[in-house]
């Protein structure tokens, strides 16, 4: 046991105090992201079964879809502590899980069937992990957020790793629809994780020792109001919808550029599952040994521009070589920043944002401004290739977008590194209890 101790604090960057939730919460995300990697392949290939030409529709759909939950996941926030909101929503994607197994089981419209479930896992995934990293900043400070937020991320990471492999291994003998009860089982671990979370020795100095049964309260429609009054949550907003703009394009490129190239369905989720894998062994080594000193080195500036750098680089080699090698290379680089590097820092902007900012403008801005921006950028890469644009050219247009990310990611590390030492002082000067009720 020694020995074991020893070895977790030379892993894990956290004091005696803050162990207990850093574990948890590494085994939360990695439960979470197990499941949804074991569904993403499966939704990458019902995504071109449907056609191509289908995809800007069902981004379309998907946006919509989370304009309509917004609110209703609002009101659950409002008036529910997290200790059991959280449950309540990870529940309910199981149970839809059934819904879809069963349907896919039975045969019933499979067409209609793969395109609401491309919608789903699009909407599953970004309200899950929304919901998780609104758990972390409420949980963490902005300096423990930098130790711990790459540790915590790679139980994440790990999750992706473990989910291809068995999408990988299981997917032939077992079918794909069957893949849905294994994700079951991995949401329900996430609960319990959620649970034994909310009961472990509390990360924060400031909170007491039991589950927090504080409501977020306010208003199910206050998300939109608090996004327009904050020019800093509406530089972080600007920042997601440019995270968009990058992904999209891509994905849409990768898209088009494997149902040329590469036929039948299971060498198509054959790739996909392999981009999953090398991403997540990337990124996993990265968070482990890297992020955390990257952070709190650099700050979180540099740490969120390093994606849009990657964009920067990306853009510029397909405009010279549009093929699938390049591609896939581009496609793997971003997402291994965005996991490794952008993303903690992204989290960390929260961290200096009020309590019911972090559970219902994050929310907002994560779920409905990120997909909103991929219906967006998703008719704007259709619209542009019926102009007859060719990957190329798109890539050589998309340039200037991302050497602008580049610069608002400086600009928002800025402000939340001031953002962050007014309040570290607030708390120094006041003592913990204000800190506490500051969320």
């Amino acid at each position: 046991m020694t020995l074991l101790h020893r070895a977790l604090r030379r892993a894990v960057p956290a004091t005696p105090q803050e162990l207990a939730a850093a574990l948890w919460s590494f085994a939360y995300f990695f439960a979470l992201l197990a499941g949804y990697y074991v569904l993403r392949p499966l939704r990458d290939q019902m995504g071109i079964a449907g056609g191509v030409r289908n995809l800007p529709w069902l981004f379309t759909a998907t946006f919509v879809t989370l304009l309509v939950a917004q609110p209703l996941y609002g009101a659950l926030v409002a008036r529910l502590p997290r200790a059991r909101f959280i449950p309540v929503v990870c529940h309910f994607f199981a149970l839809n899980l059934a819904v879809f197994w069963i349907l896919l089981i039975l045969g019933i419209a499979p067409a209609i069937v793969a395109r609401v479930f491309f919608v789903w896992v699009s909407v599953f995934n970004l309200f899950a992990v929304a919901v998780f990293w609104s758990f972390m900043a409420d949980l963490f400070t902005s300096e423990q957020g930098k130790r711990l937020f790459g540790f915590i991320g790679a139980g994440g990471t790990a999750g992706a790793l473990l989910g291809p492999v068995i999408t990988i291994a299981l997917s032939v003998p077992l079918g794909p629809a069957n893949l849905l009860i294994v994700a079951i089982v991995f949401l329900e671990l996430a609960v319990l994780c959620v649970h034994r979370l909310e009961r472990s020795a509390t990360a924060r100095p400031d909170h007491a020792q039991q589950p927090d049964a504080r409501k977020v309260g306010g208003s199910a429609f206050a998300a939109l109001p608090e996004l327009m009054r904050s020019p800093y949550l509406l530089g972080v907003a600007a920042w997601v919808s440019l995270l968009s703009f990058g992904a999209t394009t891509l994905y849409f490129a990768q898209a088009h550029v494997v149902a040329a190239e590469v036929h039948g369905a299971g060498a198509q989720t054959r790739i996909f599952a392999s981009i999953d894998l090398a991403v997540g062994l990337l990124s996993l080594a990265t968070q482990v040994f890297a992020t955390g000193r990257l952070l709190k080195r650099f700050g979180t500036g540099v740490a969120a521009g390093a994606l849009p750098a990657v964009y920067v680089a990306g853009f510029a080699a397909l405009a010279l070589m549009p093929v699938l090698s390049v591609v896939v290379v581009v496609q793997v680089a971003q997402r291994w920043m965005n996991f490794a590097l952008a993303n903690p820092a992204r989290q960390v902007f929260f961290t200096v944002v009020d309590r019911e900012e972090k559970y219902k403008a994050k929310n907002l801005i994560d779920v409905v401004v990120y997909r909103g921006s991929d219906a967006l950028y998703g008719w704007v890469f259709d619209s542009v290739q019926a102009l007859g644009l060719k990957l190329g050219a798109i890539a050589l247009c998309a340039l200037p977008v991302a050497a602008g990310w580049l610069v608002l990611s400086a600009a928002l590390g800025r402000v939340q590194e001031r953002r962050a030492a007014r309040l570290a002082g607030d708390a120094e000067r006041d003592g913990p209890l204000p800190a506490r009720n500051q969320g």
